[in-house]
């Protein structure tokens, strides 16, 4: 029968483990509702994701229909305005929340999932196939991603949010697998890994159950930047241009607005609305990523 790893631990006096996952997300849970970075943040990028799940739900017309008259300034029937072809700035702004969350869902995803694998395997590992996934690391890490991400989007015929996001999701991977990888090396050479594989445990086993989880807000606050950086890369190539063929993004919006001489207009409602959205999503991504450092590093708990 497999042995208790955790048992044997206490048993020999051996450092333990930082306690039952229960104990440990209680404890986390008990210092998050006290974080106010933590909550603000959250509460707006909650705010934020209600908005694009539920609001165009009651759009009656889609955010590309020329439904009124042009450049008209915000008004109640009109919350945001027009454009200057008569399209609803509200209706274009509620769909682009629902892009913007889609294209960093998928390409953070991507980013996190590419080097956690890449990550864990190279640093558990070692020896040949560490040098192997390490060098394709390096050769991606110094590969121009913006650059790389202009020429596939400029020669692409179709563009959508989905292709926008793996693309932006396989430039992003290589730091998350340099850092996870570091951690890997690490806890490898520990004696709660080391008792694991003498209990005859299988090498993504041990992995996923116990090197894994003492990294698990590490990965988490990694999800969240690699989430918020996809999210300014697409608003970057949508403002250039580059972004989807068919539907609205708020970073199209920008491009758009600029395009077609908002500024010089004074067409405030046209620009200002989706870059404070990109602005306020983003922000409160990081200050949530600040905020998590606090709950997670005992050191940095304001008690």
């Amino acid at each position: 029968m497999e042995p208790d790893v955790r048992a044997v631990q206490a048993a020999e006096g051996l450092p333990a483990q930082a306690g039952p996952p229960e104990r440990r997300l209680g404890e986390s849970l008990h210092f998050a509702l006290r974080n106010p970075k933590l909550l603000i943040g959250g509460g707006v990028v909650g705010a934020l994701l209600l908005t694009g799940l539920v609001a165009p739900l009651f759009v009656q017309e889609g955010p590309n229909v020329y439904v009124g008259p042009q450049a008209q300034a915000p008004s109640a029937q009109y919350w945001l305005g027009t454009t200057n072809f008569g399209q609803d700035v509200f209706a274009q702004f509620v769909f682009g929340l629902r892009s913007t969350f889609l294209v960093g869902l998928v390409g953070g995803g991507i980013a996190a999932v590419v080097g956690m694998v890449v990550g864990f395997t190279a640093g558990y590992r070692g020896g040949l196939v560490d040098e192997v996934l390490n060098m394709i690391t390096n050769v991606v890490l110094v590969l121009p991603a913006l650059v790389v991400l202009i020429i596939a989007a400029a020669y692409l015929q179709a563009r959508g949010i989905a292709l926008q996001g793996l693309f932006i999701g396989l430039t992003s991977w290589p730091w998350v697998a340099r850092a996870v990888r570091a951690q890997t090396l690490s806890l490898a050479t520990r004696d709660f890994v080391d008792l694991a594989r003498l209990s005859g445990r299988r090498a993504h086993s041990i992995v996923f159950r116990e090197i894994a989880p003492n990294m698990s807000s590490y990965l988490f606050m990694t999800f969240i930047l690699l989430f918020g950086g996809a999210i300014l890369i697409a608003a970057g190539l949508d403002f250039i241009g580059l972004g989807p063929t068919e539907g609205v993004s708020l970073g199209l919006m920008m491009h758009n607005a600029v395009t077609w001489g908002a500024l010089q207009l004074g067409m405030w409602w046209w620009f200002v609305p989706p870059g404070l959205g990109i602005t306020a999503i983003v922000g409160s991504l990081y200050i949530m990523n600040v905020g998590l450092d606090e709950v997670f590093n005992p050191k940095l708990r304001e008690l």
